[in-house]
């Protein structure tokens, strides 16, 4: 994995400003028939990669305000398959001021690894990577994982499905990864036996629904549903997500 920017500023701090931390949006481009294949059928190749490509938006958008409102030491970046030569992820750099890094590796738990090593290399001291599969995470968790991980050696977001939504470590563990049945209900566990093997804490931050299957894709657009009601000021989804939700809502009552 490379970096595609310039060579960016420098993670240490002066003596007055917090330490950076890196927090690393793990995404794929949203291409039709390679994102979101859980939720197809009922979706459309197409219906899936539009909703994916929203809710890699929604991560960048959340993520950005997070730091800004909480003012929260983060240095961002987004991790891109299959390359960030791609135009999504251009634009993503440039009307999200976020800076790009390549994936490489085999599975998801070498991807992961990899930027891990990475990212320490350039000097960082706290790394959190989280998925684009939790639109509606809460800004709170970002503040969260960042005071768990000063606590603890690995911190983890527990997805409802038995994974993990978000990672954050102080240190390379490759071995944290090895082992992992990736995809199924046993990642979470597995990857804290694992932490425990290698006699390393572990922190949870709050539990949360990721967006894997048909059935968490109906309660998200119930969600919405319910969030339309409040104010505008109040509601969680951005306008793209919840026109798009409100779409596949339409449509999925006649398939």
């Amino acid at each position: 994995m490379r970096s595609r920017l310039a060579p960016s500023p420098s993670p240490h701090p002066s003596p007055l400003t917090p330490q950076p931390a890196a927090l690393v949006i793990f995404a794929k481009a949203p291409i039709p028939g390679e994102v979101k294949t859980r939720l197809c059928p009922p979706l459309t190749p197409d219906e899936a990669a539009t909703l994916h490509g929203s809710f890699v938006l929604d991560m960048l958008e959340r993520t950005k305000l997070a730091v800004a409102k909480s003012q929260l030491p983060f240095h961002r970046y987004l991790a891109c398959a299959p390359s960030s030569e791609l135009v999504f992820f251009k634009i993503m750099e440039e009307r999200q001021g976020v800076r790009l890094l390549d994936q490489g590796g085999d599975d998801l738990g070498q991807r992961m690894h990899q930027t891990f090593v990475d990212l320490f290399a350039k000097g960082y001291k706290q790394i959190i990577i989280v998925g684009t599969d939790v639109p509606t995470l809460p800004l709170s968790v970002y503040q969260e994982a960042l005071t768990l991980l000063g606590k603890s050696d690995v911190v983890l977001g527990p997805a409802l499905d038995g994974g993990y939504y978000l990672i954050g470590l102080k240190q390379p563990a490759e071995h944290l990864f090895i082992g992992v049945p990736w995809s199924t209900d046993q990642v979470l566990a597995v990857t804290q036996q694992n932490a425990k093997t290698l006699g390393l804490s572990v922190g949870l931050t709050t539990p949360w629904r990721d967006i894997d299957t048909i059935a968490d894709l109906h309660s998200l657009i119930a969600e919405c549903q319910e969030g339309n009601k409040k104010p505008k000021q109040d509601r969680i989804f951005s306008m793209r997500t919840a026109g798009a939700l409100q779409l596949l809502a339409t449509r999925l009552k006649t398939r």
